[in-house]
């Protein structure tokens, strides 16, 4: 009998999957058959609840997701997995593309998903970029301030919290901010403890 396996991924224990579950129970898929990964990256090889998710996939099995990225963050690892789904005779379902099915069975479809891999790994990257070029404009505006120390602002703390959040390693993200791992720790705390008070207030 064929069935729906649904799929939800977090990258950070604070963020919620609330929405993507819903979304994916909507689709048909049973709560039973649903797999949640809490905190874990999609850069990460090892995916707890992914792994059991691919596992209970047979011959015609459709995965449900409700992003391509939650498959991964790279290209290769998308294509990979296609590569695996087509092993197992199962299908791939995409919420967030209307609703239709993507078959990676079929030279169109695996044309497809090429394309909506490559797409995904873009829009990672250019956000990525983003975040970090404005990282460094204001590092350099800091610079230039009579030569003083650069001071690191909560705009740039922020924006390495977002970074992290969405997979990115600590060490790189703290190195582009030209500062420690524990000192990024700390003051990513204080910005959360002071967002905390003024949005408690």
């Amino acid at each position: 009998m064929q069935k729906l396996i649904g799929y939800s991924r977090v990258s950070t224990r604070q963020q919620s999957t609330d929405r993507q579950e819903a979304d994916i129970l909507a689709a048909g898929v049973r709560r039973d058959d649903l797999y949640v990964d809490h905190g874990v990256s999609g850069a990460r090889a090892s995916r707890p609840q992914f792994d059991r998710a691919v596992e209970a996939l047979i011959e015609g099995d459709t995965l449900v997701i409700t992003t391509l990225d939650r498959l991964g963050r790279s290209t290769q690892s998308m294509l990979e997995f296609a590569d695996e789904l087509r092993t197992r005779g199962a299908g791939l379902r995409v919420l967030n593309l209307g609703g239709g099915d993507v078959d990676t069975s079929t030279p169109m479809g695996a044309m497809v998903f090429t394309i909506m891999a490559a797409l995904a790994q873009m829009e990672h990257e250019i956000k990525r970029e983003r975040i970090l070029d404005s990282i460094s404009k204001r590092r350099a505006a800091g610079k230039n301030l009579g030569g003083r120390p650069q001071r690191i602002t909560d705009s740039q703390i922020h924006n390495a919290i977002r970074l992290v959040r969405s997979g990115e390693p600590v060490t790189e993200v703290a190195r582009d901010l030209g500062m420690s791992r524990s000192s990024y720790y700390r003051r990513a705390k204080d910005c959360k403890r002071r967002e905390s008070e003024v949005h408690g207030g």
